[in-house]
């Protein structure tokens, strides 16, 4: 760990478990005090990170109320003094019904809408005033490869992560004048309960064929697309706004 965080505040949401839990513990590894936001308990998260030294504060949060959201950030702010990275991972993923897209359920897409885009939406609204007061900061969105690889019967789920990269380039464009940075990462499928309750039965398969197409060819874990979102919350970073970063072991050349 180099402390490249050190100083800063980060919130991610859906932190109670796989990527989020991951993301959390590893800013907090490089310094950063930790606002760990999900609608499930994130007391182990906050137990994992302050066990090891770090910082951090567990809050429930529902993405998809504009209030819950103000008061995350509320919470940073009175932590720990200050909103410097947003990382936008709450999503609906695991469980979700696949079909062809003319069966597809209108009220699913419509959950998978609220969280997925009008979510991102709602935490980047919430953190906006102080960090353009501060005149910095950087917010990672997570996309997926579905969005621009193109994943069949999960329409909704696709749909959803490609609207997450339009948000992510038109934010970039308008928040640059406060030198705010806007980017994502788009992952394979990770290793994670999402992906297993995603799969279900057909995970093994599943996890064959994903590797298959990809030049490194071992499914994604957690810890694999940590160090991206580390460099995209530090100053590692600091002139790289508006970019789709493909943690894919390969599969999607841009």
């Amino acid at each position: 760990m180099t402390g490249q965080l050190e100083g800063k505040t980060a919130i991610v949401t859906g932190a109670a478990r796989g990527l989020g839990k991951e993301y959390a513990i590893r800013l907090a590894g490089e310094g950063a005090a930790v606002v760990a936001g999900d609608i499930r308990n994130c007391d182990e998260t906050v137990d994992a990170i302050t066990s090891s030294g770090g910082r951090a504060v567990s809050i429930a949060l529902d993405v998809t109320d504009m209030e819950s959201c103000s008061r995350a950030a509320e919470t940073a702010i009175s932590s720990f003094g200050s909103i410097d990275i947003l990382v936008n991972n709450a999503a609906l993923y695991g469980g979700l019904a696949s079909g062809r897209f003319e069966t597809l359920d209108p009220e699913e897409w419509n959950r998978v809408l609220n969280v997925n885009v009008t979510g991102v939406w709602n935490c980047c609204k919430a953190v906006i005033a102080p960090m353009r007061a501060a005149k910095q900061g950087s917010i990672v969105n997570i996309s997926s490869l579905a969005a621009l690889y193109g994943l069949p019967y999960s329409l909704h789920y696709a749909m959803s992560k490609a609207a997450v990269i339009g948000i992510t380039r038109s934010l970039a464009r308008e928040l640059g004048r406060d030198w705010i940075r806007v980017n994502s990462i788009a992952p394979s499928a990770v290793m994670t309960e999402g992906t297993d309750e995603f799969f279900g039965d057909k995970l093994e398969r599943a996890k064959e064929v994903i590797a298959g197409n990809q030049s490194l060819k071992r499914n994604l874990e957690v810890g694999d697309l940590a160090g991206t979102v580390i460099y995209l919350a530090s100053d590692a970073s600091k002139f790289v706004t508006g970019q789709t970063l493909m943690v894919d072991g390969g599969t999607v050349y841009l």
